[in-house]
């Protein structure tokens, strides 16, 4: 493989994405033949087929499939080198890849205008998704950073906790509890709960909170969205262990309710996390330090209103959901 060459494996990325040698042709700007040609040098280096066709279709390989990933982190790479290359020339700028779970879409809007009004020149690719595909997102190099609660065991990342994250039980303002004064987590055992998907952060801190208390809980519906929860909350089909950081208009509109439980709410982190062999970007560096200097101001500016609808009483925790 050393003899490959870097137009080959932009050749052979590109038919791989689109599995149609048509197709990366048109995108390349190049004759079908051309494109061809480049992969069957790039077959001879490698000494496997990568692709195989079935009826009209073109598939990958196994080979294939495992160069496409090494191919991704080659051009990852140089993209990393060419803005850092840029940046010691003096170019301020370059792509920034953030993927952040999906409770932190109410605050990251505001942290991201804050962030590109500073530093106007660079691109920002933004993706919001559950704790699992964050993290596998991180795994396969596809993002620079990630804005998370609990950092991920399974990988070896850099992790830097940047502002408080509160966990609490919400209730529609008419439940029969709202409104009374310390509630034992037991009293809510036979109630009936809305919780988040696997894979969720929000659903693994509901879990680990009432599991270290020995309580068990009724989950009624399971949902993937934060939205449909507090929806069905204040229709009054359960209540539900959510994020402060999701529910302040609400609070603040007196749609919902914040349950004073013993014990709660229960203080997490929010963490800027990456790769820990990763060579950030200059980009990801400047988001990085930016939120450790602004983001817990910025994520109260945007969601702040709600803090003084809660009880006092917290709980501090080294993770976070």
């Amino acid at each position: 493989m050393r003899h490959a060459t870097l137009r080959q494996l932009r050749v052979f990325s590109t038919v791989a994405r689109t599995l149609s040698f048509s197709a990366a042709a048109r995108e390349l700007h190049l004759t079908q033949p051309a494109v061809s040609m480049q992969v069957r040098q790039l077959e001879t280096h490698a000494g496997l087929p990568l692709f195989e066709q079935i009826g009209k279709k073109v598939h990958l390989t196994e080979a294939g499939r495992e160069l496409a990933r090494y191919a991704a982190g080659i051009s990852e790479l140089l993209r990393e080198a060419e803005e850092t290359l840029a940046a010691l020339r003096g170019v301020r700028g370059g792509v920034l890849k953030i993927g952040v779970v999906s409770t932190a879409k109410y605050f990251a809007p505001t942290l991201l205008a804050e962030f590109t009004r500073e530093h106007p020149d660079v691109r920002i690719k933004l993706a919001v998704a559950n704790r699992e595909d964050v993290v596998k997102s991180l795994a396969a190099n596809d993002i620079d950073v990630a804005i998370m609660g609990r950092p991920p065991r399974e990988l070896a990342t850099a992790d830097e906790p940047f502002a408080s994250h509160p966990h609490a039980i919400i209730a529609a303002p008419d439940h029969p509890l709202a409104g009374k004064r310390r509630i034992p987590l037991a009293r809510l055992a036979g109630e009936k709960f809305l919780i988040r998907e696997q894979g969720s952060g929000t659903r693994g801190s509901m879990e680990r909170v009432f599991q270290e208390r020995g309580v068990a809980f009724t989950a009624s519906m399971e949902m993937s969205s934060n939205e449909t929860i507090k929806q069905a909350v204040m229709a009054g089909m359960g209540i539900s262990f959510l994020s402060l950081h999701t529910v302040g208009l609400e609070l603040e509109a007196k749609r919902l309710a914040v349950l004073d439980v013993v014990g709660l709410p229960v203080v997490r982190q929010w963490h800027v996390t990456h790769l820990r062999d990763k060579r950030l970007s200059p980009a990801a560096r400047l988001f990085r330090d930016f939120l450790m200097a602004h983001g817990a101001a910025l994520i109260e500016r945007a969601v702040g209103a709600s803090a003084a609808l809660v009880p006092r009483r917290t709980t501090s925790a080294r993770s976070a959901a």
